[in-house]
């Protein structure tokens, strides 16, 4: 099973970009999306965005994932 996992983008420089989530930023490839902006929560899987999220779907789902 695959589990993406809801970040907010802190920066984007190209193709790379720094995401964060409960305090852990981690470096992104955003050449799957390039509609990504700061501030904007995306799924990210493997170490890529692939999809942009609302702020309400995201936080659901890390609520929920904390939950666990």
């Amino acid at each position: 099973m695959c589990l993406g996992i809801p970040m907010k983008v802190i920066k984007i420089d190209g193709d790379d970009g720094v995401v964060e989530s409960g305090g852990l930023r981690k470096k992104a490839n955003f050449s799957l999306m390039k509609t990504a902006r700061p501030g904007d929560y995306i799924l990210m899987h493997a170490g890529f965005a692939i999809e942009k999220l609302k702020e309400s779907e995201a936080r659901k789902t890390l609520r929920a994932l904390k939950d666990l």
